[in-house]
C-alpha cells in the first residue's frame, strides 16, 4: 500500500462527503469537543493553507497549540464557504503536509479521524477501507493514546471486523474505525460499541460532545 495514494483518495472522498451535506449539517456538533462540522472541515485543510512562518506566528500569538488550532478553525470556518472548504481538500489531495510528529502515517490519521469526527457524528454510513485503517491501528501505543487524551486503562479494544486488538482488561468491541476513534480520545454515539465498558466511551447526551 502506498500511504500517499491512500491519503489522496481519502481527501477526495471527504471532499465529496462535504459537498453532499445539507446546509444544516455544517452547524451540527462533531465528535471534536466544542467544534461543529464546519470547524472540523476547515481545520482539515489548515496545513495546506498556512505557511510554516504563518503557523509559527499564530502559535506565538495564541500561546499554545490547542488554542491556535481552535482560533484558526473558528476563524476559517466563518470565512470559507462550504464549496471552498470542500475544494481545499480536493485541490490538495497530493499536498505533502505532515503533522510535526508521526510522519506520513500521522497525516493519514489526521484525515481519517477528522473525517470520522464528521461522518460518525452525522450518522453517515461511510466505511473507511481497512487498508487505510490498518497502519493507523498499528501505530496506536500508550503514548499516542495519552497524547490524544484517551484513557484506555483496564480496557482491551477488540475490533469485530478485522483482526486487531489493543490493551488488556475488559473487552470493548466495535468496528475498527470506531475503535480508532476511541484510541484518539473520542466518545461515540450510543449503540456503536459493545462490552461492559461501552458506557465509559459513549456520549452521555445525544447531540452533545463530551
Amino acid at each position: 500500500m502506498d500511504i500517499r495514494d491512500e491519503i489522496a483518495a481519502e481527501r477526495r472522498e471527504l471532499a465529496e462527503m462535504l459537498e453532499a451535506l445539507p446546509a444544516a449539517s455544517w452547524d451540527a456538533p462533531s465528535l471534536c469537543a466544542g467544534w461543529r462540522v464546519r470547524e472540523v472541515a476547515a481545520h482539515m485543510s489548515m496545513g495546506f493553507r498556512y505557511s510554516f512562518a504563518k503557523v509559527a506566528s499564530e502559535l506565538v500569538r495564541a500561546r499554545g497549540l490547542h488554542r491556535m488550532t481552535d482560533r484558526l478553525a473558528r476563524r476559517d470556518a466563518a470565512a470559507m464557504t462550504h464549496t471552498e472548504t470542500a475544494a481545499a481538500l480536493r485541490d490538495n489531495a497530493r499536498h505533502p503536509w505532515k503533522p510535526p510528529v508521526g510522519g506520513i502515517t500521522a497525516a493519514l490519521g489526521h484525515d481519517v479521524v477528522h473525517g470520522l469526527d464528521i461522518g460518525v457524528a452525522l450518522g453517515l454510513d461511510r466505511r473507511v477501507p481497512h487498508e487505510r485503517l490498518r497502519p493507523l491501528l498499528e501505530s496506536v501505543t500508550p503514548r499516542t493514546a495519552k497524547f490524544f487524551g484517551a484513557d484506555l486503562g483496564g480496557v482491551e479494544l477488540r475490533a469485530d471486523d478485522l483482526d486487531w486488538s489493543f490493551g488488556s482488561g475488559t473487552p470493548l468491541t466495535g468496528s475498527a474505525q470506531d475503535l480508532l476513534l476511541v484510541a484518539y480520545g473520542r466518545a461515540l454515539p450510543a449503540g456503536r460499541l459493545g462490552g461492559d465498558a461501552r458506557e465509559r466511551f459513549t456520549l452521555r447526551d445525544a447531540g452533545r460532545v463530551s
